[in-house]
């Protein structure tokens, strides 16, 4: 059974500890047999979202484009650092773009399209002792209002800037395993999902 997932880091940065982290799941996934479209927040060019903006000027070009990529996936992977013990404003902002209806659509106010019957793997790397695991409560708690399936499985990585190696794998050999497992077992639930709604 085919499957798409979507792959992104909730950082901008361009050397990003969690855009190698977020690869990792990437691969596992696409070793257990799903498609992987890898995408960067910043490419998307998104305005923090506004209501008032969005009834005057519409849905800007990148929240559309970013809408209509994810509408058609079965889930994601997600590699969010931490921010002042939450997840980034960059992807709380994409993920409320997301919950917007198309336009011209028949969607209603608020559109969990993206979202619902889709399933997640989350991930999260620091430069710090906790590796982000506060942050990933609140990305979990996010998507699981939302009618996203997350994994049981998580990982946090401390001391990212000490974690990877020169070909940006995990040095540490169990978290590279469960980085790639994060990606597999992602691709098996979104696979029973599918078969249990056909």
């Amino acid at each position: 059974m085919s499957l798409t997932l979507v792959a992104l880091s909730g950082s901008l940065r361009r050397g990003s500890y969690n855009r190698l982290l977020v690869e990792q799941a990437a691969r596992g996934a696409e070793n257990a047999g799903a498609t992987v479209r890898r995408i960067i927040l910043g490419d998307f060019k998104l305005p923090l979202y506004d209501a008032d903006a969005e009834e005057e000027l519409g849905m800007p070009e990148g929240a559309r484009a970013l809408r209509e990529l994810c509408s058609d996936t079965a889930g994601y992977l997600i590699a969010a650092p931490e921010y002042n013990g939450s997840l980034p404003a960059a992807l709380k902002n994409a993920l409320d773009w997301l919950s917007r209806p198309l336009p011209n659509s028949n969607e209603t106010a608020l559109s969990l399209t993206a979202f619902r019957n889709k399933v997640a793997g989350i991930l999260s790397a620091s430069p710090g002792n906790w590796g982000g695991v506060r942050g990933l409560a609140h990305v979990r708690q996010i998507l699981s209002g939302m009618g996203v399936l997350v994994t049981a499985e998580q990982l946090a990585v401390p001391r990212a800037n000490e974690a990877f190696d020169a070909m940006g794998r995990l040095a540490n050999p169990a978290s590279q395993t469960l980085a790639e497992s994060i990606g597999a077992r992602t691709v098996m639930l979104a696979r029973a999902l599918q078969s249990r709604e056909q």
